[in-house]
């Protein structure tokens, strides 16, 4: 690559960093499937993208064309105060790139590690950083294809999908919330089924504990299926944002833990497609009009 070439280049990747950084304002597309910012896997580079864009009009127009496709989508406008918490959030989805303006002539990708530092990288002794990305990036995407589509039968892409999540949870730690007097929380469904809550990190724990009424214990896969609460048919993994139901049996104090069965993930699933989906809990407008 010429000289020429790569100033031009570093100029305009410093450019896009200074609009990431300092705008005043930014538009993301967010997911209605799961309440979170939509996400993209690029067919050719296999990066992990998000959609950003810096002007209003800009990201109503280009987002009308994943309308087209039936992909059920809102905006949501990103404060310059808020920059920081929402790409870190990033992090912690599996998200690793930025498509700034895209679909448009000034389209440019950049690395979310270009722009901001990954989290949980400086902590202090005793302290446990607990994240989750594959399981969260696997649950992102299998969660905004089955509720998109209402499936009555899982096809074979979504059920390879439901293989990495099986495979993710049982690797992960995760935050669990309780209550010194009331113990653990249960979340009913509208099936009438209750779910124990657990969390990729410790930005989804906090969406649950707005009121900080909970502390979180911090338990991998093995022990929450042997602390599984009296009452929950499984746990639910981030309810505030992907809502994803995994069907688990308690096991017993000395016994093996019994692996995930892949037909009842299937089955809440699919019962999770068909449901009529829930108020968005996040501000958000659509492609019509923008949240506050």
């Amino acid at each position: 690559m010429d000289q020429g070439k790569q100033t031009k280049e570093k100029a305009e990747k410093l450019a896009v960093m200074k609009k990431l950084s300092t705008s005043k304002e930014l538009f993301v597309l967010m997911s209605l499937c799961t309440k979170m910012p939509f996400v993209m896997c690029d067919p050719e580079t296999f990066d992990d993208e998000v959609f950003l864009y810096e002007k209003e009009e800009d990201i109503k127009r280009e987002g009308q064309r994943f309308l087209d496709q039936k992909i059920p989508l809102q905006i949501a406008k990103i404060d310059n105060k808020q920059f920081l918490h929402f790409y870190s959030n990033l992090f912690t989805m599996g998200v690793n790139c930025l498509v700034f303006n895209g679909y448009m002539e000034d389209e440019y990708k950049l690395q979310l590690a270009d722009l901001v530092n990954r989290p949980g990288q400086n902590l202090k002794e005793g302290q446990i950083w607990v994240e989750n990305p594959g399981l969260h990036l696997t649950a992102l995407y299998f969660m905004q294809e089955v509720r998109r589509q209402k499936f009555e039968k899982l096809p074979k892409e979504l059920q390879e999908l439901q293989e990495e999540i099986l495979a993710d949870y049982g690797k992960g730690t995760y935050l669990a919330p309780f209550n010194e007097e009331n113990g653990v929380p249960l979340l009913k469904q509208q099936n009438g089924d209750s779910y124990q809550p657990i969390f990729t990190d410790m930005l989804e724990f906090n969406k649950f504990n707005r009121e900080n009424f909970f502390k979180a214990s911090v338990m991998t896969a093995d022990k929450i299926t042997g602390a599984l609460a009296k009452g929950a048919r499984g746990v639910v993994v981030n309810p505030m944002g992907v809502n994803l139901q995994l069907p688990i049996t308690k096991r017993a104090a000395s016994g093996p833990a019994k692996p995930l069965d892949p037909a009842k993930l299937a089955e809440a699933a699919v019962a999770e497609a068909l449901r009529e989906p829930e108020k968005p809990e996040v501000p958000l407008g659509d492609l019509g009009n923008s949240g506050e």
